[in-house]
């Protein structure tokens, strides 16, 4: 069989990058901003261990595969790289949409544009509502006072039964609910009793002021209606959200209670107090209050509870309360007209999901981004524009019902310390994705050319969020992803596309999309080489859920390598270094001890093979803990605990080093990587007992001997420094 000169597999340079490749179409995508795309000579594949590793470091919390279950660390490399925490996918976030029963969220209705409020409903209203009374006290006498009061608060946060509650306990009667689109200059006139009210304290509400830049609520409105008011002993509170156009215009500030105290005084009301307080000790509702749920979906699980209590419903419809409230809170954002929820805002938000938990300014930044291709969607014949200044980050974030926290961001050069944003639930991500992706289709082109500029984009969390965020989208819709982006990607002529290709596979896997092996095994074989090098790094990634299926394909894809190649010359040394680094990251999983026991089980099979197997196996030997320098090497560290528990892989490591320190295409490179491991032991005492155990295991024969004796003998120290004092102490190992 033809096959490469000596040093030509994936062992002669591990981690070198590979020269770039030729031959192949030139159908490649321009980049967007219209500048020149890289050199080929640029464009090089990142090596597979620091691929996985940028993966790791940045794929979502929402996809916390986890060191110990999927592909990070595991029983060879640790945990150094790895992810805690549980994935939230599976069917009841990522699969057909939970049955929403459209339960009212509303503690009262405001239908009507106007009109008195039954006294009834400020009764009921009142028999629940929760807050400290030094601050309704505070209220209470400020409403007194001025007459007048303006509450300002999130949505959703009570504010409107806050101001009902205000004037129920001033004793007013009728209260009377005013237009919200009453404009300001027009409120005292509106604030006239009827003849039909009686005497008596008189209330008004305006719920949700709306306001506008050109018509804002002004100090003066507030002074002409405080003297109609003054005239009828009448009070008015008006609600406003954050973003209020106001001039000169006090408020209080309204925040809601603690959800608990809520969900208590509902259940109090509809149920005895013993049941109440059982109600309270469920799983599901303490997971419920956990999640940090609106008020207005607080008020509805009470009733929903109260129905449980009485056998009207069952436990599986109070644990599916939480996401179906979810969904419809991620519905109503994506539904709502401009006023509620700007284009700009949806725009982020979906950013947010991409993002969550990555710093707050680069989540900011690509939200504007994609506002800038939703605008060309929604009119191609206006020039996108975007805001410089004016959102204010908390009033954002609260729409978002999102938080602000320090944390680390890893970065290439280590740690450095980034204001992060996050969903509070940290279902909502997968949740409004998926919203998006399925429910509003026209919205697809322009996130379909987001993806493509993030995935050019040069930070790897970046692109790890871009190959993320399809991932969830293939969870959801796995023919649309393929067809619109995944694909497009791996018949990419540019390396970054295909890795990010690779990635959105792995991580569409490790959320249980189906059929993603299927789809490797078929690129595998394909006759377009950039879908075989997606394959290959795909298998490296998901092989160690099927260690055995990922070695068969890679020991196919090599032989067909050496078979193609009917010249050395000709031969394909950059995939050989591809199919030699997917070896060594199965080497370097949790399924170490079964790629082992089948890389030794075929050890003889061909050229190719041995190749393959010898070349992984010097490509993990030089990975370190931490990826220090002079780390301790984690083959060598497997070795030391194998010794102790397993017999089976201790044997198979040091078989492995006698056949490639034996083999002339890698005895080159493996008495180099020895004697790097003899430089790491002058400096670590484990490292040095480790190699002390192994060495004599590789001593088999008179020439093993002359072999590894001259190297310790002669080997230059550091910088061209004499031979270690190490050497000499392991030369007598060999007894």
């Amino acid at each position: 069989m033809t096959g490469p000169e000596p040093g030509a597999q994936g062992a002669a340079a591990p981690g070198a990058g590979p020269t770039p490749e030729q031959g192949e179409p030139a159908a490649d995508e321009t980049r967007p901003d219209g500048a020149a795309e890289e050199t080929e000579e640029r464009d090089q594949p990142q090596n597979a261990w620091s691929a996985r590793r940028d993966l790791i470091d940045h794929s979502p919390r929402t996809m916390n595969v986890g060191a110990r279950t999927r592909f990070g660390g595991g029983y060879v490399a640790g945990d150094q790289h790895g992810v805690s925490g549980g994935r939230v996918t599976g069917d009841v976030i990522m699969g057909s949409k939970t049955e929403i029963h459209h339960w009212s969220f509303s503690g009262f209705s405001t239908a009507a544009a106007s009109g008195e409020i039954p006294r009834a409903t400020l009764e009921r209203l009142a028999a629940s509502f929760v807050a400290a009374e030094e601050t309704v006290g505070g209220l209470l006498d400020r409403l007194r006072r001025e007459r007048v009061l303006v509450l300002s608060g999130a949505r959703f946060t009570g504010r409107r039964t806050a101001a009902l509650m205000l004037l129920h306990r001033l004793g007013a009667a009728p209260v009377r609910l005013l237009d919200r689109d009453t404009s300001p200059g027009a409120l005292a006139e509106r604030c006239t009793a009827s003849a039909e009210d009686g005497q008596g304290t008189r209330g008004y509400v305006l719920c949700d002021l709306t306001t506008r830049r050109g018509s804002p609520l002004r100090e003066a409105h507030l002074l002409a209606v405080r003297d109609r008011l003054a005239e009828q002993d009448a009070y008015l509170v008006i609600t406003v959200g954050p973003t209020a156009a106001l001039e000169d215009v006090p408020t209080a500030g309204w925040f809601p209670p603690a959800a608990e105290e809520v969900l208590a005084a509902h259940l109090r009301v509809r149920t005895d107090e013993a049941t109440a307080a059982r109600l309270l000790g469920l799983p599901d509702v303490k997971e419920f209050l956990g999640r940090g749920h609106q008020l207005r979906e607080t008020a509805a699980f009470a009733r929903l509870l109260a129905r449980y209590a009485a056998g009207e419903v069952t436990g599986r419809d109070v644990a599916g309360f939480s996401l179906a409230s979810l969904e419809n809170q991620v519905q109503e954002w994506f539904e709502e007209d401009e006023s509620a929820v700007p284009l700009r805002d949806k725009a982020f938000l979906v950013a947010l999901a991409a993002f969550d938990g990555g710093p707050y300014a680069l989540t900011a930044e690509l939200g504007d981004l994609l506002y800038r291709f939703l605008q060309k969607t929604d009119n191609p014949a206006r020039v996108p524009e975007v805001p410089v200044f004016g959102t204010h980050v908390g009033k954002r974030l609260q729409l978002a019902r999102a938080r602000l926290y320090e944390d680390d961001q890893h970065t290439e050069w280590g740690p450095v310390t980034q204001t992060m944003a996050a969903f509070t639930d940290d279902r909502v991500a997968l949740v409004l994705l998926r919203e998006v992706w399925t429910g509003h289709p026209s919205a697809r082109p322009a996130l379909v050319e987001w993806l493509r500029r993030l995935a050019d984009d040069g930070r790897p969390l970046v692109r790890t969020r871009a190959a993320s965020t399809v991932a969830v989208l293939a969870r959801a819709d796995l023919p649309s992803a393929m067809a619109l982006v995944i694909e497009p990607w791996a018949t990419s002529n540019r390396f970054r596309h295909r890795l990010v290709a690779v990635n959105s596979l792995t991580l569409a896997h490790f959320s249980d999309t189906p059929n993603v092996p299927r789809i490797l095994d078929a690129w595998s074989g394909s006759e377009d080489r950039r879908l075989r090098w997606v394959a290959v790094r795909a298998y490296a990634l998901i092989g160690p859920e099927r260690p055995e299926q990922a070695l068969a394909a890679l020991r196919q894809a090599v032989r067909r390598l050496y078979t193609e190649s009917g010249d050395p010359d000709d031969f394909d040394r950059e995939m050989a270094a591809e199919l030699a680094e997917a070896v060594e990251l199965l080497l370097l999983s949790p399924a170490a001890a079964e790629v082992l026991a089948g890389l030794l089980g075929h050890l003889d099979d061909d050229r190719a093979v041995r190749d393959l197997a010898l070349g992984g196996f010097i490509n993990a030997c030089r990975r370190t803990e931490g990826d220090e320098r002079y780390g301790q090497p984690l083959v060598l560290g497997w070795y030391a605990r194998a010794t102790a528990d397993d017999e089976t892989a201790a044997q198979g490591i040091a078989h492995l080093w006698r056949r490639a320190l034996g083999d002339p295409h890698a005895t080159r490179p493996a008495l180099d990587l020895l004697r790097e491991w003899v430089l790491i032991a002058d400096r670590s005492s484990p490292t040095e007992w480790a190699l002390a155990a192994l060495l004599p295991k590789l001593v088999t024969s008179e020439p093993e001997y002359q072999r590894l004796s001259h190297l310790l003998r002669t080997m230059p120290g550091e910088d061209g420094n004499p031979p270690p004092p190490v050497a000499a102490r392991l030369l007598t190992t060999f007894g």
